[in-house]
């Protein structure tokens, strides 16, 4: 079989260029279009990037979330703002001031601006939500608007903000059922908790198989970003009991003129329910999603509000991306390490203030016995 020579890539066709072009994945493909004008002609066809979308985010494919997307801007853009994670290095200093630290005026409207003023709403936001176990996607959700947002919504912006993927039903029918893990999913077989607590087989292949993407979708500015940073940030085995797995992810996000703090960090946890023997099936092994869950806190560790959640989540879709997941990790160490060290300075603070009461009581305890002999 002879094979005929071609003297330059333009003498190739366009519908090769595109059978070849198709083929890449986001990253490849945004590469391509850096390689000749005829690549880049291609590369901006919609349909490669919906592609690649849909093979990335299973959920995309619904025709509302389609709608959604060509409304924002398209498939290239939701991309480019979503396969990128959110990267946050201004991690301020700890200065910590114990007047501030129990004031009451950062829970007033005077500090955080009025409800009216806040220019976004809980009905502007969309989440996507798709979660994988060894490139398997084994879980989709959509949400519109926020979960428990309607009706009063001064109870909303004042309560602790919460989204529970699971406990919320919009009524689509999409995966409304129990979501469960099993070995034909690729989990190893476990004989017992006791051996598993040993050895950690069954925990290394949830924790290093997972993935996790969180889309946040602001309708009305027409942003996109992923909050879960693809795969976990941290963990905890048989927490709280011997059956239970935790999985972390999130990202650190900006609240400059927001929180006194001036970041927040964005935490998905996702927990895990395992099931080892029993109902007569000796050695299999089932691991049940019991909680996919995101929330917001500040640097102290307390839940932000929905009022706050909403600036903060507003803000995150206009920062900064990165590709590099090792940007990733150094912006979330800087920020574990300043919370630490907030920490420690209170301790210090509240020590002292401890000991100035107990210096202050013996003084008073002298004054009162000198008074009185």
């Amino acid at each position: 079989m002879s094979v005929a020579q071609v003297d330059s890539v333009a003498a190739l066709s366009s519908d090769l260029f595109y059978d070849i072009i198709r083929r890449l994945d986001g990253a490849s493909l945004a590469r391509a279009s850096c390689a000749c004008a005829d690549f880049r002609s291609i590369v901006r066809e919609e349909k490669l990037w919906e592609n690649v979308c849909q093979s990335l985010w299973p959920s995309t494919k619904r025709n509302d979330v389609r709608n959604l997307i060509s409304s924002i801007g398209g498939f290239r853009k939701f991309f480019a703002d979503c396969f990128t994670l959110i990267v946050n290095k201004d991690v301020p200093l700890v200065q910590l001031d114990m007047n501030l630290l129990y004031s009451e005026e950062w829970m007033e409207d005077g500090y955080y601006g009025d409800v009216d003023e806040l220019g976004v709403s809980p009905s502007d936001f969309i989440s996507i939500v798709d979660m994988r176990f060894k490139d398997k996607t084994i879980y989709s959700k959509v949400i519109w608007g926020i979960a428990d947002s309607d009706g009063d919504h001064s109870w909303f912006y004042n309560c602790p903000f919460q989204v529970d993927l699971l406990r919320f039903s919009n009524g689509d029918g999409d995966h409304e059922g129990e979501v469960t893990l099993s070995p034909a999913d690729g989990l190893p077989l476990i004989s017992s908790i006791e051996k598993e607590r040993k050895d950690g087989t069954l925990w290394r292949e949830l924790r290093d198989g997972t993935k996790l993407s969180w889309i946040v979708v602001n309708k009305r500015l027409k942003q996109a970003a992923n909050l879960a940073n693809w795969f976990p940030l941290g963990g905890q085995r048989h927490w709280p009991t011997d059956r239970d797995f935790l999985i972390r992810f999130g990202s650190i996000l900006p609240a400059k003129d927001i929180l006194p703090c001036q970041v927040a960090e964005c935490i998905i946890v996702m927990k895990f329910k395992v099931d080892i023997g029993g109902d007569g099936e000796e050695g299999h092994t089932f691991l049940k999603l019991t909680e996919l869950s995101m929330q917001l806190e500040d640097m102290g560790g307390a839940h932000l509000n929905g009022r706050n959640s909403l600036l903060v989540l507003k803000e995150a879709l206009s920062c900064r991306r990165s590709r590099n997941y090792s940007e990733v990790l150094e912006s979330c160490h800087l920020y574990s390490k300043a919370q630490s060290e907030m920490k420690e300075e209170k301790m210090r603070s509240e020590n002292r203030i401890d000991r100035l009461f107990i210096l202050s009581g013996i003084a008073a305890f002298i004054s009162f016995w000198c008074y009185v002999l």
